[in-house]
């Protein structure tokens, strides 16, 4: 195993064309196992198939699947294939940290106003930035306030930040003169035609956590302007405006693998350990959707799973059978007859527990499936004459999403 830091198992070069290949492989064949949704389905497909794993899933408690969520690659003892899924999943999952460096220490006004685990992971983002040849002009891509472009900003160099809300540019342009820095705030759509015009050559884009479509346009429009050096750590990979998945590079473009924006959902699911009063009113409006969901099945003598929209927390402060009932009218169901309310209500949090459990077995293609599109971002540079370099710019606690791309042209 490389010492920590090293930079010998960064996946280069055409270890990542291998990389991809193998994920591709591994996904595409077992797509029937982590494509259907626990929650949406009474039964999944596949259950069928392996109904000593199901079974043993659906025996276990909430908070067994909550220990496992993270690691699911961990959990002992769980019938076939779900080691040997663990096993290759774990494996074609492994990345190692991007090489770091030390960084000046930032002045205290620096990190004023941000919130400290997005201070961290600028940080984090901040040390890995090894280029071989020194930034002159940073362009912090959706920079929001343009704390990250600050935070980079050196003797000699220069910032433009691009921000498509008004009021974040105007903040973060007092921020930037009350700090006397040579930065520039713009109000720009980068997904706009014009955006093409505020990317020039001697720019060196970051993008920390751009959402979906605003860092693959990043990446289109760096590369045709020529930029020499770029780095991206991606985020939200189902924000897209199209109605599937756009492949970019042309091994992925190849694959037989058709992505959904429920697909494209499942790296999300992996979430930082929120607090004891979050997880409390997420499995409490969890459990209720699943009592309306069997409800609801009863009422339309179907099994179909009915969409409904997200609900305001209030919504979980009113009574059970007032919860149902509401959300019965705003979906135009009636609930004549008396439904036995405390047998439904048990049922949803026993479908939690079973949801949560079943889960852990899409969970084992979740880090792969980031993986293979975050993969296809860097083939899709490296077609572009780039020499790109992915590995992690932090831990998983700090944030889930801690894939990180450096380019270079060559």
């Amino acid at each position: 195993m490389p010492a920590k830091g090293a930079d010998s198992s960064v996946l280069t070069g055409e270890a990542l064309l291998a990389r991809f290949t193998a994920l591709d492989a591994f996904l595409t064949t077992h797509q029937a196992l982590w494509k259907p949704r626990p929650f949406t389905h009474l039964q999944l497909p596949w259950e069928g198939s392996y109904p000593e794993l199901a079974q043993w899933l659906r025996q276990r408690s909430l908070e067994d699947a909550e220990n496992d969520h993270h690691q699911p690659w961990l959990i002992e003892h769980a019938p076939a294939p779900f080691p040997e899924l663990a096993a290759i999943s774990h494996a074609l999952s492994a990345v190692e940290e991007l090489p770091g460096k030390g960084l000046e220490a930032a002045t205290h006004r620096l990190s004023v106003d941000v919130p400290g685990r997005k201070w961290q992971q600028i940080e984090a983002f901040a040390s890995r930035l090894h280029f071989v040849a020194k930034p002159t002009h940073w362009l912090d891509w959706c920079a929001g306030k343009g704390h990250l472009g600050r935070r980079l900003l050196h003797d000699e160099q220069q910032l433009t930040c691009l921000e498509y809300d008004p009021a974040l540019v105007a903040s973060g342009q007092q921020l930037s003169q009350r700090h006397r820095l040579p930065a520039t705030h713009l109000q720009q759509d980068v997904l706009a035609p014009e955006a093409a015009q505020a990317i020039r050559p001697e720019h060196t884009p970051v993008a920390l956590h751009a959402c979906g479509d605003l860092h693959v346009r990043l990446m289109q429009l760096a590369s045709a302007a020529g930029c020499t050096q770029l780095a991206i750590a991606p985020c939200c990979y189902n924000r897209i405006r199209a109605e599937r998945y756009q492949p970019l590079s042309d091994a992925a473009k190849a694959s037989a693998l058709q992505l959904t924006l429920d697909d494209l959902s499942l790296p999300l699911t992996e979430t930082v350990t929120a607090g004891a009063r979050i997880r409390r009113q997420r499995d409490q409006s969890m459990a209720r959707r699943l009592s309306f969901d069997l409800l609801q099945r009863q009422i339309r003598g179907s099994d179909d799973y009915l969409p409904t929209p997200s609900l305001p927390s209030a919504w979980l402060e009113k009574s059970f059978i007032r919860y149902c009932t509401d959300l019965a009218v705003l979906k135009d169901l009636s609930t004549v007859g008396s439904p036995d309310w405390s047998a439904l209500e048990a049922a949803g949090h026993q479908r939690l527990a079973e949801v949560r459990n079943l889960e852990l077995v899409r969970g084992l293609f979740r880090r792969p499936l980031e993986l293979w599109l975050v993969l296809d971002r860097a083939l899709f540079l490296s077609q572009k004459n780039y020499h790109v370099r992915l590995g992690t710019f932090c831990e998983t606690p700090l944030t889930p999403r801690n894939l990180m791309l450096l380019a270079e042209r060559y």
